[in-house]
Parts: structure tokens; sequence; C-alpha cells
């Protein structure tokens, strides 16, 4: 909804200076200062509150935008058309002996709730958007429970009024009817809002209010002889379009209807089912309109159609509630909870006829995936494989999640192999690509053969899978890398932590720099072993507390060349080899042990490069304190373009904020 040109100063104080006006017009009257009959305080003088209100609200309208404009120049213009049949009927009819029913004053009279209705229709409707059904029942019953009570008490006491021919009669009933519909339109919108009250609202529910009580009095008065001038009770309709003119005044606030979640949001329409069934039983002790009786009848039928809206409404929400609790929120698949609940309602059902196959199955390579690709892309993966097995044992069984990369199957094989049945589902995870094979291991019992009871079945299920994953063998590369490390470990403990750390935080870069998982899998290799080589030199070099000396630098930058005569011993690791000769090369071509320089130094070396230094840095060393991340940082950049590649270094600082954001630091700050 488009915002309103702020409203003037002076139109502010043009609204405060009616009140002071209307005030002074109702406190002379209750004083008797001034002659009601004279200049100052008059029969016409209320006009100037009328009238008043009625412009102020014209001109609050006009800088509004959209429909609240037109929904206000609605009630300004009924406010007019009030304050215009209020001239006649003061300056024409008050001193008549008979009053012709309808008359100009009447048309006036009554064009004000029919605006009124419609301009407050118009702000409702620009103000609430997506109401929900039960609100606007809630908005009904509201407004056909007030509607009733106020029938109730007002009409009884002008049926006598209304008499004469039909003019008459359908002109005197138009009031009441009109006022009930106002008031029951106001809190009908209240109700729509979901009972969230604003500004704007507050002052027209008073204003409407006040309106009601005013002219419930003047027909109670006139049925009785009475509806004279001086009243005090007439300030009320005054009241009224002043307090609809400053709310027109009051800043526009759209909102989503949202039902409340307090008890007000479902105690109210209780209340006002109440109200409807007080007027029923009134109805039955004494003497009540028709009007009031039927309307109590659908504020009650309103009622019921909102407990049946609520009933289905709580039932759909636990319906959904019962559905999320056994779904896994990933993969739209059955989650742990499912899976026990169909294996106690399966197994005892299950014969040595009619068996039924529980299969579990476990991941193989995903987390070098997830590593590799990032974790959006394994959820990815999770999610394609999860309806791989769902299609493939579609029409004899379910398929579950039991959590990170586990899966699992309740398959009924009827006359084929269970063995062979849980292979044809274990061969729906799998998926191959560049860089990648994801495959499954997978354990499966047959109940009730082997087992009657789900917790066993579960147990003995896992215990198969998990020896069946056991029994898998590792990559080549992977197993040279891992004896390498293990003997780095046992020489250097603290080495070994440190390559680890330096690995966790080169592979983050080089999937920062778009390497492939391939490229990225290498680099990782290359962090973990790029220190290889100093297996070959000797303790008092390496813990020396304090600077080397020449002869021992000499020594310490043979290492890389170790280290790659090492790693290239075993074949799957040759292109690591190279990155950990090169692992100490510099930007300006002033590393060891080639003098290598810019893009002449492979990428991955120059990614190790940098993990390196940094964790160097923020470790403690035996002749020196750890340094704190940002001074580590900080040491990186004003050696970006001289020691290390700028590109990487700018890649590294945005890898470790990814880190630190998910608390996922390899090494506490």
């Amino acid at each position: 909804m488009e915002a309103a040109t702020p409203h003037p100063a002076r139109h502010r104080w043009a609204l405060v200076a009616v009140g002071l006006w209307l005030a002074i017009f109702e406190l002379n009257e209750l004083l008797g200062v001034a002659p009601p009959n004279g200049i100052l305080f008059g029969r016409t003088s209320h006009l100037v509150v009328d009238f008043g209100s009625g412009l102020l609200c014209a001109a609050a309208a006009w800088r509004q935008r959209g429909p609240d404009r037109a929904g206000w120049l609605l009630i300004a213009a009924g406010i007019l058309c009030w304050a215009a049949g209020d001239v006649y009927w003061t300056t024409v009819l008050l001193d008549e002996e008979s009053i012709p029913v309808p008359s100009p004053a009447d048309f006036g009279y009554l064009a004000f709730p029919l605006l009124a209705f419609a301009g407050l229709a118009r702000v409702l409707s620009s103000r609430v958007h997506g109401a929900p059904k039960r609100l606007w029942v809630d908005g009904v019953t509201a407004a056909l429970a007030t509607a009733a009570v106020a029938a109730a008490i007002v009409v009884p006491s002008i049926v006598d009024l209304i008499g004469g021919d039909w003019k008459s009669v359908a002109t005197n009933a138009a009031y009441p009817l009109s006022d009930l519909i106002l008031l029951g339109v106001v809190v009908g919108a209240m109700a729509v809002r979901g009972w969230r009250l604003d500004r704007t609202w507050v002052l027209a529910a008073a204003g409407i209010v006040s309106f009601w009580a005013a002219d419930s009095h003047y027909l109670v008065a006139v049925a009785k002889g009475g509806g004279g001038f001086p009243d005090p009770w007439n300030a009320g309709w005054d009241f009224a379009f002043l307090l609809l003119a400053c709310a027109a005044t009051a800043p526009a606030r759209a909102a989503v209807a949202v039902p409340s979640r307090s008890r007000r949001g479902a105690i109210l329409p209780l209340v006002f089912g109440a109200m409807a069934l007080g007027v029923l039983v009134y109805a039955g002790l004494g003497t009540v309109t028709p009007v009031a009786v039927v309307l109590a009848g659908l504020a009650l039928l309103a009622v019921g159609v909102r407990l049946n809206i609520a009933f289905r409404d709580h039932a759909a929400m636990l319906e959904v509630s019962r559905s999320e609790a056994l779904t896994d929120a990933l993969t739209g698949l059955g989650n742990r909870r499912a899976l026990v609940n169909d294996l106690e309602r399966m197994l005892p059902e299950a014969t040595e006829e009619d068996v039924v196959v529980l299969a579990l199955f476990d991941l193989d390579g995903f987390k070098h995936y997830n590593d590799c690709y990032g974790h959006p892309a394994g959820d990815d993966l999770l999610v394609r494989l999860g309806g791989n097995l769902a299609r493939r044992v579609a029409g004899h069984g379910r398929a579950y999640r039991m959590g990170g990369d586990e899966f699992c199957a309740l398959l009924r094989p009827g006359l084929a192999r269970p063995a062979l049945v849980a292979a044809h589902a274990a061969a729906a995870l799998r998926e191959r690509g560049e860089g990648f094979d994801i495959g499954s291991s997978h354990g499966f019992v047959i109940a009730p053969v082997e087992v009657d009871d789900p917790a066993e079945a579960l147990r003995l299920a896992d215990q198969r899978m998990y020896a069946q994953k056991h029994g898998g063998r590792p990559s080549a590369g992977s197993q040279s890398r891992d004896v390498l490390l293990r003997a780095l470990a046992e020489r250097n403990p603290d080495l070994g932590e440190h390559l680890s750390t330096v690995a966790e935080l080169a592979v983050a870069v080089a999937r920062k720099l778009g390497l492939s998982p391939a490229e990225v899998e290498e680099v990782r290799h290359a962090a973990d072993l790029h220190d290889v080589g100093k297996v070959a030199i000797p303790d008092a070099i390496l813990d020396k507390p304090g600077p080397l000396d020449d002869e021992e630098w000499v020594f310490m930058r043979r290492h890389t060349i170790i280290g790659e005569r090492i790693v290239s011993a075993a074949p799957a690791l040759r292109d690591v080899a190279t990155l950990v000769r090169a692992s100490h090369e510099r930007h300006d071509g002033r590393g060891y042990p080639d003098g290598l320089a810019g893009d002449e130094v492979p990428l991955g070396a120059r990614i190790v490069a940098v993990c390196d230094s940094f964790d160097a840095m923020v470790a403690d060393r035996p002749y020196r304190a750890a340094a704190p991340y940002d001074v580590a940082l900080a040491e990186l950049d004003r050696c970006a373009g001289s020691q290390f590649d700028p590109r990487v270094v700018a890649a590294f600082r945005e890898a470790l904020a990814e880190l630190a954001a998910r608390d996922a630091l390899p090494r506490a700050a």
C-alpha cells in the first residue's frame, strides 16, 4: 500500500480547534452560562463541528494514496450529507408541529451510515490481506452478535414510534437498522484484522459507538415524546464525526491478517456467541423484536461455522504435524520413526511364505563428495539418490532416510530372492561423475526367518552393513597417503596436527577458487604431505628454539626435494609429488628449491603455501607464541604480491570467513 503524505501541523491544530469548540459548546449546555438560542451557542452553532469535521476528513483523505483515499472521501461525504440534513432539520423542521416522514433531512441523515459503511469497507480491504476464513467468520459473528444486542436494547423502545404509511415505517426503521449494520461492521473489521488494533480503527470504532449511542438515545427519546433542543446527548453525533476525522489522519498500516495465537483470538468469538445466546434467552423471558432474534440466531450459526472451521484447521494441522514427524525434511522419504512404525506393523504379519526384507544402506564416498563440492551439493546428491531409491522399490516396498548418508528400504520380495532384491535397491544409490564415484554398502535381514523383533532386525541389518563396508578397499592413493601420514604422526605428533589443519584450509581455498573435484583432492593430498620430507631432517633442527644458521637452512630446504621423492614412489601420487616440491616456492621467485615465480608455481602449491604460512603463524612454536588471527591475516596481506599470490590470499580470506561463520575453523582463534 502506498504511503500517505504527512498531514501538516495546521491540519492537526484545526482538529484541536474543532474539538475545543465542541467541548465549550457542550459545557455551556451543561452550565447554562450563555442562552442556548443566542448567536454564539444557538441551534445552528453545533453545525460548525459537523461541517468542520467533514471538511477536515476530506482534506485528510486527499492526502491518502490508493484505495484509502476513496474510502475516507466516502466517509467525509457521509459526514457532510448528515450535516446538510441537520441544517434542513434545524432551520426548517425543528419548530414544526408535525414533521413529515420522510423529509429531505432524513435522506441526509441516512446517507451517513451508508457512505460510512462503504468507506470503512474500502479502507479495510486496502489494509488487510490474506485473511483466512476463520477471521472472516469471526467478523460476521462479532457483527451479528453486536447488532443483536443493540437491537434487543434499542428497537423495543422505538416500536411504538414506527407507524403511519409504508414510507414512514421504512424511514423510521432504517435508522436503527443502519446503525446496527454500521456498528457491526466496525466490530467485524476488528475481528477480521485478528483483533489487532491500531489508532485508525480505535478512533473509528469509538466514533461509531458514539454515533450509535446518540442515535439510539434520540430514537428512544422521540418514542417517549422528547428529543428536543438542547440535549447533551446530541454531542455524540458531533463527537463521532470529529473522531472519524482524526482517524483519517492516522498512519495507514497495511497488515497480513494472521489469526492471533493468544487466548484473545479464541475467547472473543466465544464471547460474541455467548452474547447472541443471551439475546435468545432474554427473548424467552421478555419482549424482544424478531430482528434481534434473527440476528442472534445468525450469530450462533456463525459460531457453529467457526467451530467447524477450527476443527478442520486443527485436524489439518495435526495431519501436517504427524506427516512432518514421520518424514525426512531433506529428501521427503520416511524417517527412522516411520520405519520403526512400519516395522512394528509389518513384522507380525510376515510369514515364511511372505517374508519382509529390511535393508540398510550407507553411502560410500559421500564424505569425499561433500568435501569437494560443498554441503549444498551434498544435500542435492542425497535428494537425488533418495528419489532413485524410492522409485526403485516402488510397488513392493518403501524407502526411508535414517539420517546423514544412511538410507533404508522395507521390502516384500515375493518370489524373488531377498539378496537380489536388496542388491537391486543398492544399485539405485550409485552416481558417478568426474572426480567422484558414489556407491553404497548394505546389509539386510529377513523376517520372520531370521528375526521377528523390530529392534533386533535393525541391529542385525546395521551390523551386516558395516561388516560389508569395512570389508571394502580404499584407493591406492588414499592407502599411500594414509601410510605416510601415519609415519609423520609417529615421527612428530605436532607436525601431524599441523598437516591436518593445513589440509582443511587448503580444501576450502581450492573450492573457493573453483577447482574441479579431482584438483581439490590433489590439493588435499599435497597439503597433507607437503612436509613429509621433514622425516629426514634431524630433530635438533626441527625443534631448535632460535633462528637457523646457514648450514641448517641448507638441510631444511632439502625437505621439499626429499618429500617429492617419497611421495612420487607411489604411482597414484605422482601429480601430488609435483605440488609437494613446489610448496615452498614464492610468488616473486625467491623461494626454493627451483626459484619458480608467478604462474610457474602450480596453483595447488600456491594454495598450500598460504595455508601453511597462516597455520604456522597462529600455532605455538618453541621460539615464539601463537599470533592472533587478525595479525596473521595482516601478515598475509603484507606479503601478497611478494611471497604469496594475491588472488590466493584473497580467496583464503573469504574461505576463512565462511569457516568462521559456520563455526568450522580447524584451529581455535
